[in-house]
């Protein structure tokens, strides 16, 4: 074995060593635990959302998406021939981003956003890409932040309904829905005229989570739900925490903002994989898998983004990435190239396993004329090398014999903003 391999094999990075369909069984019972309302973690938040609404055309609404690092919004509705038409569509950066804010000040930017559109619609669909949990007004209060955002008053609150004050039109409809949920019901309006047996909804950018569509009468946590209907279930799949993290997993975790929560998400989501590759090289160096040289370089090297750690191994730009410049020798830049690409090879494996566990939850999807329609959106998804081809590897091999489901994959142009106009128009 090679160096690279050598230390793969000792921190047990690589993907064999991921047991699919032990992962997938642990999956599972966290997803029944988190609809009974037992110990899991994994929050299974309803939504209240359905699925089988129509559409109505020429209804005007604000559509909000606030994302990883974007606060995007527009005036969107659907014309006569339904048609989407969206206008004045902005971006901004999502606040508490880059620096702490307090309650005040976070609602006071978001309202900011939001002046130019007070008068395009009574009605706002607004995705809010972290953990919130829903309640039937469709309004959201927050239980924790993901990805690195620094605003801890706002945990506990309405967001919807912090956000209508801080605009000055608390009488307007909001609906607060998942960036997930919005994927899967933009997935579903783009499909439109074909036929699915169910419809889910996954996200791979700089987070990542899940959604599906559960039978009421299997969420017995929830009183006084229709057990005829069904609605879609936000799983917040990123906080998973049954999968076996090696050391360098648990090395990197440490020294993010909130250690222990979203391990699952730190192991392959775009706002973490490049600190975690960035981690693996530090102790690869330290363990003597590099030249002298580049030992001494690795030590003072910056936490990595995704993007500079997909460039190098995609050989894009290697002058102006920082980690070429670190390593000495071309059997360094192998090594370490190894490396990042046996990590993103485990990566799409537990991705495999994630939405793996959800198709079969759903316990629909057996014949090939009605398959389940995955909308995936996210850059680390389509983008990160060869993780697309390696990840339908993996899930075509599990969903085969006794597990035998049938898929497509779609992807949804601005599919978070879509999402939060239909929700908005529709519930």
């Amino acid at each position: 074995m090679n160096k690279a391999q050598i230390f793969l094999k000792n921190h047990q990075l690589t993907a064999d060593k991921i047991d699919i369909q032990e992962v997938v069984h642990s999956f599972l019972d966290e997803m029944d635990a988190g609809l009974q309302n037992e110990q899991s973690s994994l929050m299974m938040i309803p939504t209240y959302i359905e699925a089988n609404k129509n559409l109505q055309p020429n209804q005007p609404v604000i559509a909000i998406d606030a994302g990883g690092t974007n606060f995007r919004t527009a005036k969107i509705y659907f014309d006569e021939n339904m048609q989407l038409v969206t206008e004045k569509l902005k971006n901004g950066k999502m606040p508490a981003v880059d620096k702490e804010l307090s309650k005040e000040e976070f609602f006071k930017v978001m309202a900011g956003y939001l002046e130019e559109y007070k008068t395009d619609s009574e009605k706002i669909g607004f995705c809010f890409s972290y953990a919130v949990e829903i309640f039937p007004n469709k309004d959201g209060k927050l239980l924790e932040w993901s990805k690195e955002v620094k605003a801890p008053e706002v945990i506990g609150e309405m967001v919807g309904k912090k956000m209508l004050e801080a605009m000055g039109t608390p009488e307007k409809q909001l609906v607060l829905l998942n960036d997930t949920v919005a994927t899967l019901l933009a997935g579903k309006a783009a499909t439109a005229g074909k036929t699915y047996d169910t419809y889910i909804g996954f996200i791979l950018g700089t987070g990542t989570n899940t959604c599906y569509i559960e039978n009421n009468k299997n969420i017995t946590k929830t009183s006084g739900l229709d057990s005829d209907k069904s609605q879609i279930i936000n799983i917040e799949s990123g906080n998973f925490g049954k999968v076996p993290r090696t050391d360098i997993d648990q090395l990197f975790d440490k020294q993010t903002k909130n250690p222990d929560r979203y391990s699952f998400e730190k192991m392959f989501a775009g706002g973490y994989f490049g600190g975690l590759c960035t981690t693996a090289l530090k102790v690869a160096g330290e363990e003597g898998a590099f030249s002298k040289e580049t030992q001494v370089n690795l030590k003072t090297l910056p936490e990595l983004c995704s993007e500079e750690v997909n460039k190098f191994v995609c050989g894009i730009d290697l002058e102006e990435n920082i980690l070429t410049s670190s390593l000495v020798t071309d059997e360094d830049k192998k090594t370490a190239a190894e490396i990042i690409e046996a990590m993103i090879e485990r990566a799409a494996k537990l991705v495999a396993a994630n939405l793996g566990a959800v198709i079969i939850k759903t316990d629909k999807a057996k014949s090939a004329e009605k398959p389940v329609l995955m909308t995936i959106e996210g850059t680390t998804f389509y983008k990160l090398k060869n993780f697309r081809k390696m990840f339908e590897g993996f899930l075509q091999e599990f969903l085969s014999g006794k597990n035998q489901r049938y898929y497509e994959i779609v992807e949804v142009k601005n599919s978070s903003l879509v999402g939060a106009a239909i929700a908005g128009i529709e519930n």
